[in-house]
């Protein structure tokens, strides 16, 4: 063992015109939730209840695209994923079509300790947080301004968003508006929110974990389901390793993003950096995407075939580094 790690995202895909004080924000929010992390770790707290807890506080925070700040739907409602997952036994829950729930990476965290499944979604996830005592909010708790304006803004588009968070004001100076349309699945669409949040997390013990949450993409077509709650698409840990995952969620699903990596350590005898390297090249075909790794020996690692990916990441040996582009 290597000592204890972890890493944080707020989304890979970043327009490279971002205004500055954008950027100084996500970064601001970067390292607070890094240095929460940090905290519980050196008070020997698990991987598993350090990924809730950095993830919970992304969540309260409007700037990112998961809990409070979630994308909007197509009918201006939030339904958000979550999932999380312990490598020790590669025990996992996992949330989807989430409306009222405040913190739905706790409700992950609660499927996979309180029931006998691995999946909930939709009235009965929301049913079962009921049951469990979790906190409940109305929908619009969710919803921010910004949002809403940016939601007008994509019905209005014919081009894409690809951060749908630069304000209105600023996008004939920002490159948040392009002339080429992306694509998912072969089909054009016009608006592209990248910004999931993630952790993942080895303890001093070796123990690794993730979790990652998501509102998922501005103007999705209501019952939507994007990678983030898919266990090894968008989140996975086992003993050798933890991945969150962030991007076109479509093309991480076809490659099992977080899975392959682990994989490739297992079966190709690959180092964290190598493995994540590798499958960033290989396996998003056309997609794009970032993720966050750390394996048992206390390594932590990033990769992203995009623009840029916001993320933080420390270790014990002294390491630190937050950061947007590449």
């Amino acid at each position: 063992m290597g000592g204890w790690a972890i890493a944080v995202h707020g989304g890979a895909g970043v327009d490279p015109n971002l205004p500055l004080e954008r950027q100084e924000q996500a970064k601001q929010l970067l390292t607070r939730c890094l240095n929460l992390g940090i905290s519980a770790l050196r008070s020997s707290r698990p991987a598993i209840d350090v990924v809730e807890l950095v993830v919970r506080e992304l969540e309260s925070d409007p700037l990112f695209n998961s809990g409070r700040g979630s994308a909007l739907t197509e009918k201006g409602t939030v339904e958000m994923e979550a999932s999380i997952m312990d490598g020790q036994g590669r025990r996992c829950g996992a949330v989807s079509g989430i409306t009222n729930v405040k913190n739905p990476v706790s409700l992950a965290r609660l499927v996979m300790d309180k029931s006998p499944h691995s999946y909930l979604a939709f009235a009965g996830a929301e049913e079962f947080a009921r049951q469990q005592g979790v906190e409940m909010v109305d929908n619009e708790y969710f919803i921010t301004e910004e949002n809403v304006g940016m939601l007008k803004l994509a019905k209005e588009a014919n081009t894409i968003l690809f951060d749908y968070r630069i304000p209105a004001t600023g996008l004939d100076t920002c490159s948040g508006v392009v002339e080429s349309p992306l694509q998912m699945n072969g089909l054009a669409i016009r608006v592209y929110a990248p910004e999931t949040v993630g952790c993942v997390v080895v303890d001093c013990e070796g123990r690794c974990a993730a979790a990652t949450s998501t509102g998922g993409l501005m103007n999705k077509m209501t019952g939507r389901i994007g990678d983030s709650p898919l266990i090894g698409a968008g989140t996975y840990a086992c003993d050798v390793c933890a991945v969150s995952c962030t991007g076109e969620g479509e093309a991480i699903i076809r490659g099992t993003l977080a899975r392959e990596v682990a994989a490739v350590m297992e079966y190709k005898g690959l180092d964290l950096q190598e493995a994540v390297d590798y499958v960033v090249r290989e396996r998003l075909d056309q997609g794009k995407a970032g993720l966050i790794a750390v394996s048992n020996k206390g390594q932590v690692a990033y990769g992203f075939n995009c623009v840029g990916m916001f993320r933080g990441c420390a270790s014990e040996d002294g390491f630190t580094e937050v950061g947007i582009w590449q």
